[in-house]
């Protein structure tokens, strides 16, 4: 049994139309920007309200536009169609190993979010609702997914990985080419129904899959009712786990406080006399005001393993003890592995935010621990690299 299946309906980019994923910004005037400059952005589509002729607009009363600027672009040949197909996926850099993955369409039915709760794809992560009905709404408005989620496959992973390196060796030209931010190169292939098909989508689906990226998309599949969803499945050895950092624009008592609320909450705080950077598991650095502290939230002996990860103890002390924060409070900005320690720190000195929280990665050890046991991660914790792009790959919904 195999939970990955064809799309139905493809629409592949036959245009300048690839782009970050709508969560991988620190700043949305970034998206803008990038959207002004590249118009055929699937961001124009994902996040019609910051497309630069939409501003001003709810994310909501933006809506007719994606849907307009989507059927526009069909109609011009920024996509083309196929139907009944699996895409296969490679991405490149120089120094790096290539990645690869499979676009393909995967049962909804088979989420998982606990040990109780029977199926092949494990969700692992926190999730903000307000996002999630966003997803679902731009779902239901364009009749289309235009971004895929990430998903490990943990059972079959390495047979999968040769299976999908030898693939995309042998099948030439590709259908479609896009480099990101980052300078890797994409390349996807078209794979029509047919044997490979077959053997490739039994080896995608045939073992347990976590998301590794997409949780919200995930959900939003869900919520909205839809029977399956966009998907790349890849492998352990396509990616690495990045840090995955905050920035809080604004912090609600003077940051001269800030030590003395730490120190009142059980952390140990250092001053280091140098720029902050990503630090070692167990300990966060943090940034204000021109000095960086190294500091060890304290773990609570009552709750899993997981409630104790630094993600955790940063939403739960720094955040809700010592800040008085929500996570999904606007103040707090999500900031992922592209964004260095550097820019983090240029953000506080130039004012645009007043604290940055450095942390270290989650390591695959913790990762694959939490996943066995059913377990949530923090909101925003695992920073996968390479991204999967979006707008290389659409499918239309029936």
């Amino acid at each position: 049994m195999t939970v990955a299946h064809p799309i139905p309906r493809a629409w592949i980019s036959a245009a300048n139309t690839g782009a970050q994923n709508y969560d991988e910004f620190a700043d949305d005037a970034e998206i803008t920007a990038i959207i002004a400059a590249n118009p055929a952005s699937s961001l124009a589509i994902e996040m019609p309200h910051l497309a630069p002729g939409s501003l001003g607009q709810t994310f909501t009363e933006a809506l007719p536009d994606a849907a307009a600027r989507l059927a526009a672009q069909q109609e011009r040949g920024d996509y083309t169609s196929a139907e009944q197909v699996a895409v296969l996926y490679r991405i490149t850099a120089p120094g790096e190993q290539p990645a690869v993955g499979l676009w393909t369409m995967v049962d909804t039915d088979q989420i998982s979010t606990s040990a109780d709760e029977p199926g092949l794809v494990i969700r692992n992560e926190d999730v903000f609702l307000a996002k999630v009905r966003e997803r679902v709404a731009l779902a239901g408005t364009v009749n289309t997914l235009l971004s895929p989620v990430l998903l490990l496959q943990t059972g079959r992973g390495d047979e999968l990985h040769e299976t999908l390196l030898a693939a995309t060796e042998a099948a030439g030209e590709p259908d479609a080419t896009d480099s990101d931010q980052s300078g890797r190169t994409h390349h996807v292939w078209v794979l029509p129904a047919g044997k490979q098909q077959d053997e490739l989508l039994a080896l995608a689906g045939g073992g347990e899959l976590v998301v590794a990226d997409g949780n919200h998309r995930s959900l939003a599949a869900q919520s909205g009712g839809l029977s399956r969803f966009l998907a790349v499945v890849t492998t352990p050895a396509s990616i690495a786990i990045q840090p995955y950092n905050r920035l809080i624009s604004e912090l609600p008592a003077p940051p001269g406080e800030l030590v003395e609320r730490l120190t009142a909450a059980g952390a140990t705080v250092t001053d280091l006399p140098r720029p902050p950077r990503i630090p070692a598991k167990g300990t966060i650095e943090l940034y204000v005001d021109g000095h960086t502290y190294a500091v060890q939230l304290p773990a609570d002996p009552n709750v899993p393993d997981v409630e104790n990860l630094d993600h955790a103890r940063v939403e739960r002390v720094l955040l809700g003890q010592v800040l008085g924060l929500d996570p999904g409070d606007k103040r707090v900005s999500y900031v992922g592995g592209d964004y260095s320690a550097d820019w983090l720190r240029s953000e506080v000195d130039e004012a645009r935010s007043e604290l940055a929280v450095l942390i270290a990665p989650v390591t695959v050890d913790d990762f694959v621990t939490v996943n066995l046991q059913r377990q949530k991660l923090p909101r925003k914790s695992t920073w996968f690299t390479p991204k999967a792009r979006g707008g290389l790959v659409l499918s239309q919904l029936s």
